[in-house]
């Protein structure tokens, strides 16, 4: 889990660029990528985790849409968009026993 979000982490900080509809990488302020996923998307954040370097990982989706957004935030304050997608869906599943391969 940690190596995933270290590479999350580590492709979100070769974001450089303004939040744009051009493909690519997109970058711009925190609030303005929130605001920008909530008003458009109907998207709220789901989940949350820290990465390397001070960086945070949010997960955005909406219930309505199934569209999701995944995007990282660096200790600077830029906000890069990772990730989107859609068919969003909440799992509550239950981690194996210790010890359980199957």
């Amino acid at each position: 889990m940690m190596k995933r979000m270290s590479a999350i982490v580590a492709m979100a900080s070769l974001c450089a660029t303004p939040l744009t509809a051009q493909a690519g990488p997109s970058c711009a302020p925190r609030d303005v990528v929130v605001e920008r996923l909530a008003t458009k998307y109907d998207e709220s954040r789901q989940s949350i985790g820290l990465g390397a370097n001070n960086a945070v990982m949010e997960v955005f989706a909406s219930d309505t849409s199934g569209t999701w957004t995944i995007i990282v935030t660096t200790a600077s304050g830029l906000t890069c968009l990772v990730a989107s997608g859609l068919a969003f869906e909440t799992l509550a599943e239950a981690l194996p026993a210790k010890g359980n391969d199957t």
